[in-house]
């Protein structure tokens, strides 16, 4: 997204409750619902964020899509498969008990995925994520290597074609065509999200081509955690304080 597309303001007000009413919400996952862990593997999904989820589900009637980095099949894993899905950056869209709809897994990405093994052997802290069509290389346990492993993904992207995700203390490479934005504009189509308002909620640089499609489908963007330039109208502090939010739609009429 070019930084022309981005607001100038440095601090947005929080949104107001009145948001999620008639709302067709969108949710990023790490760092929005859930705290970032160490790795990848380390994130629960606590009973509470369930409850949750399923009665702002409800109170929306079906309007509520969560829209991550990672897999369909790993937020499947994590108890997740209750909830309309988009993943891996919005390559891949599932309905609750629904075959996934996406492309094959790449010879180009096991390929990147052997060259990210090789580079990250032998450097404590670095780990590599298999996902299902796609590979990431974290580095939040070696920041020291961040600039080599950037290098290294833009490297294999610029041979083989793969598009370069960046992420909070991440590079990802994988199939291109699609983003969170995509995701949007795609599942406000059809049903359940069609008729409502969409409103997006996320923290990662990731999130803002949804934040800008909601915005032109006459909706809004919520940026989680500090100010930066973004293309969100309003912003939250935190996973806490999106979870208070999002429960003061979970009791009412919305």
């Amino acid at each position: 997204m070019s930084e022309s597309a981005l607001s100038p303001l440095p601090d947005l007000p929080p949104p107001p409750p009145t948001l999620l009413s008639g709302a067709a919400l969108f949710l990023d996952f790490d760092g929005t619902l859930a705290p970032i862990a160490d790795t990848p593997d380390g994130v629960v999904v606590d009973g509470e964020l369930l409850d949750l989820l399923a009665q702002l589900q409800g109170a929306l009637v079906g309007r509520l899509a969560i829209v991550s980095g990672r897999s369909i099949a790993t937020l499947r894993s994590l108890g997740l498969g209750d909830f309309l899905l988009a993943g891996t950056h919005g390559l891949e869209l599932a309905h609750p008990g629904k075959a996934i709809e996406g492309p094959a897994r790449l010879p180009a990405v096991d390929e990147a995925e052997a060259a990210f093994h090789a580079f990250a052997d032998g450097k404590p802290g670095l780990l590599v994520e298999r996902k299902t069509i796609s590979v990431g290389l974290h580095f939040r346990g070696a920041p020291q290597w961040a600039e080599e492993a950037d290098d290294l993904a833009r490297r294999i992207a610029a041979r083989s074609g793969l598009a370069l995700q960046l992420g909070k203390m991440l590079v990802e490479l994988r199939p291109g065509g699609a983003d969170k934005g995509s995701a949007v504009r795609a599942l406000m189509e059809k049903a359940p999200m069609s008729g409502g308002t969409p409103l997006f909620i996320g923290d990662d640089v990731t999130d803002e081509e949804g934040f800008a499609a909601a915005a032109e489908l006459g909706g809004a963007g919520i940026l989680v955690g500090p100010p930066r330039n973004t293309a969100a109208a309003f912003s939250l502090e935190q996973v806490a304080a999106v979870r208070h939010y999002l429960s003061q739609g979970a009791v009412r009429d919305i």
